[in-house]
């Protein structure tokens, strides 16, 4: 039986909005892709692409990147303009936020000049009528003069009408359209104004003029009416943003009815309390180590009980190889390498990214992660970057790639670098393990406290912030100076948070993925260490000669060699240092067990002393990147030159800090 062909996309469709209108949440549940969406400005940094399919008709959808504006002052803006300009999409949905109409609608309205098949989507419609605020759609296409539509993309609520609206614009011939621009604007002014917009883009790509049906001779006549109304070229520019405002605000002034004259009042109270001077930065401290004093404490029962579980399946395949008659060296291999590794990496990196990522994501749903951001930015001005930095540094807690990823956010290729480079000194994901397990180790002889150990993982993240802000002041002062851009950061209304899409996405997007990415390294990793421990040259294990070979340095910064070489070997991904510097340790190169007081006993058996725990920690929080990170720094920046600064700048910084510790120690 012959399977019929799948249908092909027969018209494109890009989605447009500003940042946190939900337009990416439109995007998902108009193709059923799961786009990530953060509320944090331009998140989406390219554009996704999508098919969706109705009845018989099928559509290329693509979500292009939040943007305020088609200026093209950013790279997110430049995108947005670049494919409406010269891709020329068969139709656009403008989506807008039901609960600040005006300012999503200059968006619209310059969406609107350009492109004939336009259709207004009114997002967050919910939130709006739970704030008292009612948006008359039938006046707003009257006064626009295009299909306009109110959904609820979080409930799924209006989609259908939404799908008819681009239905009915994609089956009339596309005209230019324009703006009816209305009082209060004079109707010269706004014929000046639009006609300056289309002629600046004409100049710049003729072919837009040319597909708009704009004849040459009509452009010329738009620089005469300048001429002869005594504007200037950029008093005509300051004329056409005012033209494209204050219709905005005319429209919503008709069409938007308002229960109460400030419905943002609760926000605003709020934010007084969350981002104020003198109570934004403790707020932001205990919330934090609120955070990871439950990851702390829910994550050692559990990574207990997932180190018996592994025990068992250990004895399992010890078992399986003996009845298949398996060589010791293949037993070795799979079991004690590949097994072991994989084991610890689970049982260890498991329960804290299982418990922390889903706090962490819920405080983005809530809408927290921004005020984080503008708490941070005066820091960041101080060090002479963007307060954007704050953004990608917060990304970093989660996957330091991701956060280099998300540099490109920034305007300034000097800022962009600088974020890039200084991005791994604050501790992702795959160094938390590490810590929380370190962390302990310090108060040895001590009643054991989440409490305390929270307080230090704080202490650490903040050291990682306060070192982001001093590296980053000192290459704003040296090898990239300059003043740092402006900020404008949007902070998004607080909305409750949805559980269950928390839980899904903070597990699949986040846990999954990144569980994954070590999963795949630990495997080929641990084979290669058990070999390593078990060839012998002049029978010696060759990674105890690589270990008694670093071991002078290792001494000089208050380590030995097993650890630099643990950290050396554990390049692909942070996660399997400690089970690589176990099996160093341990005889035969085995791991049996990895239990807290299991790794406890074999790290002082082996000349651990605090002095040691507390480098080792200066170490995980300053050290080269992972492979993955270096691969993403590389790609980013696309030069061998900053690719290295972002290896050697935290590795020097935590060599000499682990330097400075072991001499006064040796010193008092």
């Amino acid at each position: 039986m012959k399977h019929a062909p799948k249908k092909q996309p027969t018209a494109t469709v890009a989605l447009v909005g500003n940042p946190n209108v939900g337009k990416s949440t439109v995007f998902n549940a108009l193709t059923g892709m799961r786009q990530h969406t953060g509320n944090w400005t331009g998140k989406t940094v390219s554009a996704a692409e999508g098919v969706c399919r109705r009845g018989r008709v099928c559509w290329r959808m693509v979500d292009l990147p939040g943007t305020y504006s088609l200026a093209a002052r950013s790279e997110e803006e430049a995108v947005t303009r670049t494919y409406l300009c010269e891709h020329t999409p068969d139709a656009v949905i403008a989506v807008c936020d039901a609960t600040c109409l005006s300012r999503s609608l200059i968006l619209a309205l310059q969406v609107m000049e350009i492109h004939p098949r336009t259709v207004v989507c009114i997002n967050l419609i919910d939130e709006a009528t739970a704030k008292g605020i009612a948006v008359d759609t039938c006046q707003l296409e009257e006064d626009l003069g295009v299909p306009v539509v109110t959904t609820s993309a979080r409930n799924k609520q209006g989609f259908d009408a939404l799908l008819s609206a681009v239905e009915k614009v994609l089956a009339v011939p596309p005209v230019p359209c324009g703006v009816r621009y209305t009082a209060p604007i004079t109707a010269a002014t706004a014929c000046i104004a639009a006609e300056e917009r289309v002629a600046r883009r004409a100049l710049e790509n003729p072919a837009d003029a040319l597909s708009l049906g704009i004849p040459p001779e009509e452009l010329a006549a738009a620089y005469e009416a300048a001429e002869a109304a005594g504007l200037s070229r950029e008093r005509l520019g300051q004329a056409m943003a005012a033209c494209t405002v204050l219709h905005a605000e005319a429209v919503c002034e008709t069409a938007v009815q308002y229960r109460e004259a400030d419905c943002a009042k609760r926000d605003r109270r709020i934010d007084r309390i969350l981002t104020g001077r003198f109570t934004g930065i403790p707020i932001m401290l205990c919330m934090l180590c609120g955070i990871l004093w439950l990851t702390v404490y829910g994550a050692n029962g559990l990574s207990e009980w997932l180190a018996r579980l592994f025990g068992w399946g250990r004895a399992g395949l010890e078992a399986l190889c003996v009845l298949c008659g398996a060589p010791w060296w293949l037993q070795g291999v799979l079991v004690d390498g590949a097994y072991g590794v994989l084991s610890w990496v689970v049982a260890v990196m498991l329960p804290p990214m299982a418990i922390f990522f889903p706090l962490f994501t819920l405080l983005e749903d809530v809408g927290y992660l921004p005020r984080v951001a503008f708490t941070l930015d005066r820091g960041f001005q101080r060090a002479c970057t963007c307060g954007k930095q704050g953004l990608t540094m917060c990304m970093g807690l989660g996957c330091n790639a991701v956060g280099v990823t998300g540099c490109r956010i920034m305007d300034s290729p000097r800022e962009r670098v600088i974020a890039t480079v200084t991005n791994s000194m604050v501790p992702c994901n795959g160094r938390f393990p590490l810590l929380i397990a370190l962390v302990p180790l310090l108060f040895t002889g001590y009643p054991t406290s989440s409490l305390r150990s929270a307080a230090m993982l704080v202490f650490a993240v903040l050291l990682g912030v306060m070192m982001t802000l001093l590296i980053s002041r000192f290459l704003s002062h040296t090898w990239l100076r300059g003043m740092p851009s402006s900020f404008v950061l949007e902070l998004p209304p607080y909305r409750t948070p949805r559980i269950g899409q928390v839980l899904l996405r903070s597990v699949l997007d986040r846990t999954v993925f990144v569980l994954g990415r070590a999963a795949a390294v630990a495997a080929p990793a641990g084979v290669v260490i058990w070999l390593l421990a078990n060839v012998t040259a002049g029978g010696v294990p060759l990674i105890r000669l690589c270990a008694d070979f670093l071991h002078p340095l290792g001494r000089v910064l208050g380590m030995d060699g097993a650890i630099l070489l643990a950290f050396i070997l554990g390049f692909p991904a942070n996660e399997i240092v400690m089970p690589i510097l176990l099996m160093i340790y341990t005889a035969g190169g085995t791991l049996t067990e990895t239990s807290t007081a299991v790794m406890s006993n074999i790290l002082f058996q082996n000349g651990w002393t605090p002095l040691t725990v507390w480098c080792v920690l200066l170490f995980t929080l300053f050290h080269w990147p992972c492979s993955t990170t270096c691969l993403t720094v590389w790609k980013e920046t696309h030069s061998v030159k900053w690719t290295a600064l972002a290896v050697l700048l935290p590795t020097v910084l935590g060599m000499a800090l682990c330097f400075v510790s072991y001499v006064i120690t040796c010193l008092f």
